[in-house]
């Protein structure tokens, strides 16, 4: 008698998937994956990258925030990039998001790696409170993530505690 294969389960499924669209990313530093799901179903996915039409970061072959040595979390008004969770958002109605989660995976450009400690920046969780989407799953290893009840960041207001994401 054979033992049955191991079967991934449902967020890990989810986040196989994000990891797979953060492969669409033009950012030079990290690359995200997003997708929103409700009820077993796929809402939306998104990747960071440039605005339509604009010229990207790995086509330009430079990264404006790399080339100011911009840490981590700051000055993203400088980035080219819209990000993975905004990208996921603007490409579905929130009607359809409203109770839905969203899984984020990030990989480091220069390593492959997955991002330590990844969350959403402050501009990305202003819109996925606003979209109401519930949670947000980012994956911490190939097989454990963290989960994030977002009325925690309606209730922990870090713009009035001066925290940043990413």
């Amino acid at each position: 008698m054979s033992t049955p294969a191991l079967r991934t389960d449902k967020n890990n499924y989810y986040l196989d998937i994000a990891e797979t669209v953060l492969e669409r990313g033009t950012c030079l530093r990290r690359n995200f994956g997003a997708i929103i799901v409700r009820n077993d179903q796929i809402i939306a996915t998104g990747y960071t990258g440039a605005p339509r039409g604009r010229k990207n970061c790995l086509d330009l072959g430079v990264c404006q925030r790399e080339s100011l040595q911009i840490p981590r979390g700051e000055r993203y008004e400088l980035c080219r990039s819209v990000h993975a969770e905004a990208n996921a958002i603007i490409s579905a109605s929130r009607n359809d998001m409203i109770g839905s989660v969203l899984y984020l995976v990030g990989h480091d450009r220069a390593t492959g790696e997955l991002v330590p400690n990844a969350n959403s920046c402050a501009m990305c969780k202003r819109l996925i409170i606003n979209a109401g989407i519930d949670k947000v799953i980012v994956r911490e290893t190939r097989d454990r993530y963290r989960q994030i009840h977002v009325r925690d960041w309606i209730f922990n207001d870090e713009s009035l505690q001066g925290k940043l994401g990413y």
